[in-house]
């Protein structure tokens, strides 16, 4: 059974890769409504002609659609997610899901109480081919116990194509709550950690003093109870990169190592989803751009039959407690 979808917020650009990926799996959908104004519209109506704007988010809450997405401004992500729980509607949200220890416990009721799906779209694992990839080498033990994972998020900062939401601390949720989310999701995901702690946490705005809700640097560290990870994000790719930025992805095991160049090779021909493998038998360059992206198949299947395939809920909590804890941390309120 095809699914039906509605959207709340398009104020973020991953709206796009969400609602195609859901629409490859053969769900449809028929109106979404947005907050005001988004910087996405015009590309959003251009590219989904058939989806109809609505006035009243209560059109798409009060419609018999299965699933809702939510790509609003961060801040508001957490009350627009149990709103569509409690109207009995599963939630894709994009990341960070929510940006205060408040909305995450009020989502954690919501579920408990209806017993809705929350998945967060963490895409930097859930939309890379190369993470699919790592996922399925260190499921089948080529580089033996992961022992920690270091992953780089630089982007290009593109200010003036920016909303005002993203210069504004209490809107994003901070850079080690909203990119830092995608980052936390792969430390926890590849080391099968099920509890962390954060030993560390640092941001600050290096570059841009006229905006001073922005940040543009953040690192952190975690220790899991089944290995180790640290982070760190930035806003400092350069121009002469093709693409938003050169994120890396290393997994370093008790027998072998993996590292994936996911949107780029610098100094080579421009080529996604690379990785690289070393351990007792291999030294392997692997092209990872026909590999498999299982998790909108596996969503789509959780809705139905009331599965966790696409993600454990558990983790999409866990991953948010510990972005949003690394962010207070670096802040100095934790």
């Amino acid at each position: 059974m095809a699914l039906k979808l509605g959207i709340l917020g398009i104020d973020h650009g991953h709206i796009f890769g969400m609602l195609a990926g859901m629409m490859a799996e053969g769900a449809t959908c028929a109106q979404y409504w947005t907050d005001g104004p988004a910087v996405t519209e015009a590309k959003f109506n251009a590219t989904h002609p058939g989806v109809t704007g609505v006035a009243d988010r209560r059109a798409v809450l009060e419609s018999d659609v299965d699933m809702i997405l939510i790509a609003a401004v961060p801040e508001d992500r957490a009350a627009l997610a149990i709103e569509a729980m409690e109207a009995g509607k599963d939630v894709m949200v994009d990341k960070p899901g929510c940006t205060t220890l408040e909305q995450l416990q009020a989502i954690r009721d919501c579920v408990a109480r209806t017993g809705r799906i929350w998945s967060v779209n963490f895409s930097e694992r859930f939309q890379v081919r190369a993470a699919a990839k790592a996922s399925e080498l260190v499921a089948e033990g080529v580089v033996g116990r992961v022992v920690q994972v270091v992953t780089l998020a630089p982007h290009k900062q593109n200010l003036k194509t920016r909303p005002d939401w993203y210069f504004r601390r209490e809107r994003y949720g901070g850079i080690l709550c909203d990119i830092g989310s995608h980052q936390i999701d792969q430390v926890l995901h590849y080391t099968g950690s099920t509890e962390a702690t954060i030993a560390h946490a640092l941001v600050e705005n290096t570059t841009h003093p006229e905006y001073p809700g922005f940040q543009d640097f953040g690192e952190a560290t975690l220790v899991g109870n089944r290995g180790h990870g640290y982070v760190r994000l930035d806003w400092f790719t350069p121009d002469g990169l093709p693409t938003w930025g050169d994120g890396r992805l290393f997994i370093l095991g008790t027998e072998g190592s993996i590292e994936c160049r996911k949107y780029t090779e610098i100094g080579q021909p421009h080529r996604t989803d690379n990785l690289y493998l070393v351990n007792g038998t291999e030294n392997l360059h692997i092209d990872c751009r026909d590999v498999a992206l299982l998790y909108f198949a596996r969503l789509t299947a959780d809705v139905q039959d009331r599965t966790e395939t696409a993600g454990r809920q558990a983790h999409s909590f866990l991953t948010m407690e510990l972005a949003i804890r690394a962010q207070m941390k670096a802040e100095g309120d934790a």
